[in-house]
């Protein structure tokens, strides 16, 4: 009997209407691609805009799938062995915010660590629920922020007993993965749920060296996107839905009401030939990656000023890696990953995904090759004989951000009694807005919670450094805007 994961039902049927070269007296405008701007047909070719359809009984809809959609949607819940998956086409974002509006009741409460994904203040604003923060874990050997560590959630479970569930990221932006069986153990035997953002894991069920998945390891709920690290486009992700204890029927209203109505199908179509793909070729394709990634770490480790940390040095620590990420630390370079990142960028035409003060993190993908390693070692090995910096070494540290929420942070969203205060004098207000400091990345203030000394003073040093920080409405990082109290 054909294997049914070699199909890719969303796909073809796309493809079987594209052939047919139908008169389009539908959304979008562009009409097939007759309107495009000429510039761009040149490049991307014509047939990419018979793809670029609205809803109608052929293809299916997103919202209420019956046919090819739901068919695709199966293929991906089998190809992760889960209960239920949900095509996303706004990115992960909505898949984190989705979780907590279906999984909690305005008033819970969840815990979760500090290093979270912007969208999930987002889902907690909306779902209208009580964070319980835990403190972000810092590696100052590897000038790396890690996850919680299941001690960590063992301890909020027991002091905060009413959370309805625990949040984690795995992995992390730097590929670190959390002993994500021993966290659903823990969650399990407390009645609590257990939500994991896996945007950057979707590839870890295809291949028998990566660290185990979220889905193996019995999460209840599951984002991923598959645009990061498998071949859809941007923006294209998945929900997997892997407990009876979740109401799938809540799910697929949310999920529902959070995506647009007008759905790309060509992200769609993205999504259901990366499953396919994953599953006939998976562990050649990232047997390959790894092989390719590893011989990377190796040539980047003989450098004089630039360093990549391996599997064995996480592993001690109590965590996993997932090898394809590369965290190069520079700060034997005088220089920042910022700067680093500009020049590779503007001088060797190499793009990491992203950079700090201390580390470029080189994403490879399913569609990663040896020859793009070999331009990112050859482009660092000049870069280390050609730029030399002076730059002081900044120490990445936090201060405590276990915090006392007074207001849900919803409530601080929808309301417009507040009013600046100097930082000087901002301890002991309730903090009316978000700030984000890069480095570390990690929210400083929340809405809601109250502003402590520490974290004052923790701002006021920010505030003499050229340091970006996200949120902040003036020039100057010198007033937070709090709650106006009576």
């Amino acid at each position: 009997m054909e294997n049914p994961q070699e199909s890719a039902p969303l796909f073809e049927t796309l493809m079987n209407h594209a052939k047919k070269k139908m008169v389009s007296f539908h959304t979008p405008g562009h009409k097939n691609g007759c309107a495009v701007d000429k510039e761009l047909v040149d490049f991307t070719g014509k047939n990419l805009y018979y793809f670029d359809v609205t809803v109608f009984p052929e293809v299916d809809s997103l919202h209420d799938p019956t046919t090819c959609i739901k068919q695709a949607q199966k293929l991906m819940a089998k190809a992760y062995r889960v209960k239920e998956s949900f095509f996303l086409v706004n990115g992960s974002s909505v898949g984190n915010q989705a979780m907590f509006m279906s999984a909690c009741q305005p008033g819970d409460s969840i815990i979760l660590s500090r290093n979270v994904h912007k969208s999930v203040l987002g889902g907690i604003i909306l779902a209208g629920i009580w964070p319980i923060w835990l403190q972000p874990k810092i590696d100052r050997d590897l000038d790396i922020i890690v996850d919680a560590e299941p001690d960590q959630i063992l301890a909020a479970i027991k002091k905060f007993p009413e959370a309805k569930a625990v949040f984690v990221t795995s992995p992390t932006y730097n590929g670190v993965t959390n002993d994500l069986l021993e966290i659903a153990n823990i969650c399990h035997k407390h009645n609590k749920l257990l939500l994991v953002d896996e945007a950057h894991g979707p590839h870890l069920r295809f291949h028998r060296d990566f660290p185990v998945s979220a889905v193996e390891a019995g999460a209840d709920m599951v984002v991923q996107s598959v645009h990061k690290i498998l071949s859809a486009l941007s923006q294209g992700s998945v929900l997997h839905v892997n407990s009876d204890n979740i109401d799938t029927n809540k799910v697929k209203r949310v999920v529902s009401m959070l995506q647009t109505t007008s759905p790309n199908y060509l992200i769609l179509a993205s999504i259901d030939l990366a499953r396919r793909q994953a599953m006939i070729s998976g562990e050649k394709l990232f047997g390959q990656v790894m092989l390719a990634a590893e011989a990377g770490r190796k040539a980047i480790n003989k450098l004089k000023n630039f360093s990549c940390f391996k599997r064995e040095d996480i592993r001690f620590r109590g965590y996993d890696l997932d090898v394809t990420k590369l965290t190069i630390n520079v700060t034997k370079t005088g220089l920042s990953g910022l700067e680093i990142e500009n020049i590779l960028s503007n001088e060797y035409n190499v793009q990491v995904d992203c950079a700090d003060i201390f580390n470029l993190i080189a994403i490879m993908g399913v569609g990663s090759t040896r020859g793009d390693i070999d331009r990112l070692v050859k482009a660092l090995e000049a870069i280390d004989v050609k730029y030399h910096g002076t730059a002081a070494y900044w120490d990445l540290h936090l201060p405590s951000l276990t915090t006392e929420m007074v207001m849900n942070p919803r409530d601080i969203f929808f309301s417009k009694s507040y009013k600046r205060v100097s930082l000087k004098k901002a301890a002991g207000q309730i903090s009316a807005q978000t700030l984000t400091p890069y480095p570390p990345g990690i929210p400083i203030l929340i809405p809601g919670e109250r502003i402590s000394q520490e974290v004052c003073d923790y701002l006021l040093e920010l505030s003499h450094k050229d340091i970006r920080v996200s949120g902040q409405e003036t020039d100057t990082l010198k007033t937070v805007k709090v709650v106006k109290t009576k």
